[in-house]
């Protein structure tokens, strides 16, 4: 099956309606992926068709909660995913890519360009220092992040970005529920509300999605390296 039907049938399954040219826009991604991901090591996906599942279709499975409007950070990037299928299929969404990796971050600013992604910039930084950034801190509707870090620890990177009521959502290669129970009292330590919603991918795997439901602490995130070096464990 071609990427283009993979896309469009897929997005379908998921209650996505693709344009013809969103559709194109997300099979030119896939191209850009696999083109770099040999000197980058992006992604582990060898195929298109792989790519077009596991990178896209992954990603449009992630937009029933996320908002229409507003701002959205996509938390570790890397190779694009989940922030660059969301930044095509929500036009109206801001979408600011952020990696701690000035090659990856390179090539998030390469596809930015070449996909014509107004909506869409990227920040070179490290998620810590964004969540402490006044600029940042508390003020965005969304957040996304893929396979980056256990539960406990995008905690503490993301619910600094959210505002309250906004939602953080955690596509995982794996299944999630108990890594959903452990990180139950670092979630509402960092103003998260109890019981974070799980559902599946079609890739197999789950997705976390987590409302913010008051404020974080002062005190978080932690400085650079802390929050993977030390987990939060309440």
């Amino acid at each position: 099956m071609s990427v283009g039907r993979i896309l469009t049938s897929g997005g379908a399954s998921l209650g996505v309606d693709l344009s013809s040219r969103q559709s194109h826009l997300l099979e030119r991604y896939v191209g850009l992926v696999l083109e770099w991901s040999s000197r980058l090591n992006l992604s582990g996906v060898r195929t298109e068709e792989e790519a077009a599942r596991v990178l896209v279709l992954d990603a449009l499975a992630c937009l029933a909660p996320l908002p229409h409007h507003g701002t959205l950070v996509d938390l570790g990037s890397g190779a694009g995913t989940p922030g660059v299928p969301i930044a095509v299929a929500r036009p109206e969404l801001r979408v600011t890519l952020v990696d701690a990796s000035r090659k990856k971050a390179g090539f998030l600013a390469v596809a930015v360009r070449e996909l014509g992604l107004v909506n869409a910039e990227v920040l070179h930084a490290r998620a810590e220092e964004v969540g402490r950034a006044p600029a940042h801190r508390e003020r965005h509707d969304a957040v996304t992040a893929r396979a980056l870090a256990a539960l406990s620890v995008l905690a503490e990177y993301a619910l600094p970005l959210l505002r309250i009521g906004g939602v953080a959502v955690f596509p995982k290669t794996r299944r999630a529920s108990e890594e959903v129970a452990r990180a139950a009292g670092a979630v509402a330590l960092l103003g998260g509300a109890s019981g974070p919603d799980v559902r599946p991918l079609p890739s197999g795997g789950d997705v976390i999605i987590m409302r913010k439901a008051g404020p974080t602490p002062d005190r978080y995130p932690r400085r650079p390296g802390v929050p993977a070096r030390r987990p939060l464990r309440l």
